[in-house]
């Protein structure tokens, strides 16, 4: 079975399309408008060995805002339509991820149910175009769209851009962990279903 999705997503505020293999090599590319974004968005790919593409046309005239958290709507779905009915995933999965003195603990389940604990408290700074203020909107848009449990929280940190990596990395690893195969037949729950 391949688990892949194709998502376009088109409002008055974007323009998205969304390429995700779950079996890929790590071959992550992003076009925003938000470069620093993009890096993370390439990091979430690469370090969950997915394959991702994701181009965004926004109106960044007005803020990010309406990028980051769309694409994080349109991840999530491509994220929810390659996973399929979930047989044969590990679906739980959890890490902390250091990058120098900061350090981000993810936790998440692909359980059908969409929650978020978020306890990152990233210093306010403008990196690339990206403005650290939507570091949870995007999760918080991934996690509803991508129907997971997720906890993220800061360890420590200083740097904002430290932090916001070692967010994504962790995300990307703990995703990577959650969705890979176990081989071992039918979907992870007593329900049968998740």
């Amino acid at each position: 079975m391949n688990r892949t999705a194709s998502v376009t997503r088109a409002t008055k505020e974007t323009d998205i399309r969304v390429e995700l293999d779950l079996d890929g090599a790590g071959v992550a590319s992003a076009d925003t408008g938000i470069p620093f974004f993009d890096h993370m968005l390439q990091q979430l790919g690469k370090h969950a060995g997915w394959d991702l593409q994701v181009a965004c046309k926004g109106d960044l005239e007005v803020d990010g805002h309406h990028t980051v958290e769309d694409c994080g709507i349109a991840v999530g779905q491509a994220l929810d339509e390659a996973l399929g009915d979930k047989a044969e995933i590990r679906r739980f999965a959890s890490i902390t991820v250091p990058l120098d003195e900061a350090a981000v603990e993810v936790i998440l389940d692909l359980a059908g149910r969409n929650f978020v604990v978020y306890d990152v408290e990233v210093p306010v700074e403008t990196i690339g175009g990206f403005d650290t203020g939507l570091l949870e909107d995007f999760v918080r848009a991934f996690a509803q769209s991508a129907n997971l449990t997720i906890h993220v929280h800061l360890r420590y940190g200083r740097s904002p851009h430290h932090v916001c990596e070692a967010e994504f990395k962790a995300l990307a690893k703990a995703l990577g962990d959650a969705c890979a195969r176990t081989g071992s037949g039918g979907v992870p729950s007593t329900k049968g279903t998740l």
